[in-house]
C-alpha cells in the first residue's frame, strides 16, 4: 500500500481476510457482540492492527460509539509562555492526572480568532472532536459562554463564573473567604488603615477578592488607598502607599507586592518592620524575589482534577443532570510580610 495513504478498516479487513464489519466490531464492539467472533479471528485482526500500526479515525469512532474518550482543554490565553506558566501549569497538571486516571486523552484547543483573540467556536468542528471541554482563562468571552450554556455540548469552567443565560458548571477557588481571612489577620495584628492595590472587576476572580476584602472591613478598619491601576514606576507606587498612611497593603497581583518590596529595599525600608504587604493568591514564581509573602494558597491542581471529574460525569451521565458549582478552600499562608502595625 502507498505509505502516504492512511490505512482504513477496509485495508485491515482485506489483510486479515475478514469483513469490514468484523474489524469494526473488534475495534468498537461491546462484549456480547465480540462473543460472536471466534477468538482466532479476533486475534488475527488484532495482529494485523499491531503490525500495521493502524490508528482508528477518531471521528469515525465517535460516530460508531458516540464517544472517543477525548477531553478538550481550551485556554483564552496562551498556556505555556513564561508570562502565564505559573498560572496555567498547575491546572494542566491536575487535568492530565485526572484524565489519565479515568481513561481519557486530552486535546489542547487553541481556537484561532480575529487577531490574537482566541475563540472557542472559531473552529467548531475541532471542538466536537472532543467529548467535552474544560475552559479556563483569566477572562471569558461572555457571548461564547452563553452559547455553551445554551448548547448541548458538555463543558466545565475552571474558576467561578456568573450565570450566562443559565447556570455555568464550574470548579473555582473561594477567593472571597480567603481574602476576608487575610483582612482578619491584619486586624488581629493592629492594622486599621489599609490599602488595596489592583483590579476590583469586572472579571469574577478580582471581583470575588474585592467583595471578600470589603465585607471584612467592618466599622473599625479604614480603606485609605485604592488603586485599580497601579503606577508603572515602583517608587511612585511606594510613594502613594506611604502618603496614604496605610500600614498594610493588599495586592491583587503578586507582581505589585514584589515591586513594593523592591522599592522599599532601595530606600532602606523592610517588610514587615516598616509596613506589611499581602498578596491575594499564591503563584509558583515570585519574579526573582525569594520572599514568602503573606497570602493564601490557590488549589490549582485540585481545581483541575475536580473540573475534569465533573466534565467526565457530564459526558457520561448526559446533559440533563443538575449543574454543579464548586468553590474550594484556599489555605492561608502567613508568610514573612505581615507583622504588627507600625505607628505612622
Amino acid at each position: 500500500m502507498p505509505p502516504a495513504r492512511r490505512l482504513t478498516q477496509q485495508d485491515i479487513a482485506r489483510l486479515a481476510g475478514v469483513s469490514q464489519a468484523t474489524v469494526s466490531l473488534v475495534l468498537n464492539g461491546a462484549e456480547n457482540a465480540l462473543a460472536r467472533i471466534p477468538p482466532e479471528t479476533r486475534e488475527r485482526v488484532q495482529k494485523i492492527i499491531r503490525e500495521t500500526g493502524y490508528v482508528p479515525d477518531p471521528i469515525a469512532r465517535r460516530m460508531a460509539r458516540g464517544s472517543n474518550r477525548i477531553l478538550g482543554v481550551f485556554t483564552y490565553e496562551p498556556a505555556f509562555p513564561n508570562a502565564h506558566a505559573d498560572f496555567f501549569l498547575p491546572f494542566l497538571f491536575g487535568i492530565e492526572e485526572e484524565a489519565q486516571a479515568r481513561g481519557y486523552d486530552l486535546l489542547l484547543l487553541t481556537g484561532a480568532g480575529e487577531g490574537t483573540q482566541r475563540k472557542i467556536f472559531a473552529e467548531e468542528g475541532r471542538l466536537r472532536i472532543a467529548d467535552g471541554c474544560i475552559v479556563l482563562g483569566k477572562t471569558f468571552d461572555r457571548t461564547e459562554l452563553a452559547r455553551l450554556v445554551a448548547g448541548d455540548y458538555p463543558f466545565v469552567a475552571i474558576g467561578r463564573r456568573e450565570d450566562a443565560g443559565g447556570s455555568v458548571p464550574f470548579v473555582g477557588g473561594d477567593y472571597a473567604t480567603a481574602t476576608a481571612a487575610l483582612v482578619q489577620q491584619a486586624r488581629e495584628l493592629g492594622h486599621r488603615r489599609l490599602a488595596y492595590l489592583g483590579s476590583i472587576g469586572p472579571a469574577e476572580s478580582p471581583l470575588d477578592r474585592w467583595k471578600g476584602f470589603t465585607s471584612a472591613l467592618g466599622s473599625d478598619l479604614e480603606l485609605v488607598l485604592q488603586l485599580p491601576d497601579t503606577p508603572a514606576d515602583d517608587h511612585q507606587l511606594l510613594d502613594a502607599l506611604l502618603a496614604s498612611g496605610a500600614t498594610a497593603a493588599f495586592c491583587v497581583e503578586l507582581a505589585d507586592a514584589v515591586r513594593l518590596e523592591r522599592a522599599a529595599k532601595a530606600r532602606g525600608l523592610s517588610l514587615p518592620a516598616d509596613f506589611s504587604v499581602l498578596a491575594l493568591g499564591s503563584h509558583i514564581r515570585t519574579e526573582g524575589s525569594g520572599t514568602r509573602f503573606a497570602s493564601f494558597a490557590i488549589p490549582r491542581e485540585e481545581m483541575g482534577r475536580q473540573a475534569t471529574a465533573m466534565l467526565v460525569r457530564r459526558v457520561e451521565g448526559g446533559m440533563s443532570q443538575a449543574v454543579q458549582q464548586v468553590l474550594l478552600h484556599c489555605e492561608p499562608i502567613r508568610g514573612e510580610t505581615l507583622g504588627p502595625a507600625q505607628r505612622r
